[in-house]
């Protein structure tokens, strides 16, 4: 790969008072080469003219790309060393299920108007060739609660562990400033949690409803959420959870959106929770937590996506094919369509 500066996706900001979540999944028998060029063109516009029009709204858009999806586009290979089709984690109670996704949005704002207007290009874009099949609005909830009431994503790394810990460092240095996203469409019984006492709610999070502090070690329950998410200090991920849903029909949840250098962190995390540690001592919030959806992506640098939807490799001047040969003879405007990405085939 060329020795040029790589800007990494705004996978690190500080998440909008508004967000709308997107999954789509590539229709069959369709050619989404030339849609998927356009599409990486236009997120990196989108970001540009929010930072130009908005520069105080908070307003990104981050996309990820799935397994199959990136063998489809014909994108380089070897992939990024740990993206893969999720795996569902087994428990003997509760499962994180595994579901399907091609391209995952997460767009942000500080307003909804910026939110809407995204999605509504993307999908105006992506419609041709891939269908919506999950959306998710979510809001910021008082001082960043979750919508069962205590306060979400205390844990996150700062300052500059946020970069450390959320994007591809050397240990992968052709996808350097990535990051493996990891999502998952929560629906909490909502009635039921708020039908416990606040003290045995606090047991469940390990920590103080009112004042987000954790319990001490020798009080904290080992069954509880901050006991087996943590996986210590170590193993962080950069969490951008939002709440969402419709209070009536009691369909409130928490759209959890993990980013992470290393998907091996979320993995075990995800192990603790649903099979324990040790197993049978489970996460007792997911006794109360429904996982409807769960789907690994991965997030290539702005660079990468920038290099598409111009034209160019998706590395820059020097490509790899899935040999690991170099193609820098490959760097000139093919005549097939195809993104410049080595020796693979363009997709159908």
């Amino acid at each position: 790969m060329a020795n040029i500066p790589v800007s990494p996706q705004n996978v690190l900001d500080a998440h909008g008072n508004n967000t709308i979540f997107m999954v789509w999944e590539f229709k069959k028998d369709t050619d989404v080469i030339a849609v998927f060029q356009k599409v990486c063109a236009l997120v990196i516009n989108l970001n540009h003219s929010g930072n130009i029009r908005f520069p105080d709204s908070g307003a990104s858009c981050v996309m990820g790309i799935g397994y199959n999806a990136w063998h489809r586009l014909g994108l380089p290979s070897p992939l990024p060393k740990e993206l893969e089709n999720f795996v569902p984690v087994v428990g003997a109670k509760h499962i994180a299920v595994s579901t399907r996704g091609d391209l995952h949005f997460h767009l942000r704002g500080d307003g909804s108007s910026i939110c809407y207007d995204m999605a509504a290009a993307i999908s105006s874009v992506l419609q041709p060739v891939a269908t919506s099949i999950e959306e998710g609005h979510g809001f910021r909830y008082w001082d960043g609660r979750s919508i069962l009431g205590f306060v979400d994503g205390t844990e996150n790394p700062q300052g500059d562990e946020r970069a450390y810990f959320g994007l591809t460092g050397d240990e992968d240095p052709v996808y350097k400033g990535g990051s493996y996203l990891f999502v998952q469409k929560y629906i909490h019984d909502l009635s039921g949690f708020n039908a416990l006492p606040v003290e045995e709610q606090e047991k469940i999070f390990g920590r103080h409803k009112w004042n987000d502090v954790e319990m001490p070690d020798d009080i904290k329950p080992a069954n509880s959420h901050s006991a087996l998410a943590n996986v210590g200090d170590d193993l962080k991920i950069v969490r951008d959870n939002m709440p969402f849903g419709n209070m009536s029909s009691n369909e409130m949840g928490t759209y959890f959106i993990a980013y992470a250098g290393t998907f091996s962190t979320v993995k075990k995390m995800l192990n603790n929770m649903f099979i324990g540690s040790p197993p049978g001592n489970y996460d007792r919030l997911v006794d109360f937590s429904t996982a409807r959806t769960g789907t690994l992506f991965f997030v290539p640098s702005a660079t990468f996506l920038d290099n598409i939807g111009s034209g160019l490799p998706p590395l820059g001047e020097s490509s790899t094919d899935d040999t690991g040969n170099d193609n820098d003879d490959k760097a000139s405007a093919p005549g097939d369509g195809s993104l410049h990405i080595g020796s693979l085939k363009k997709g159908k």
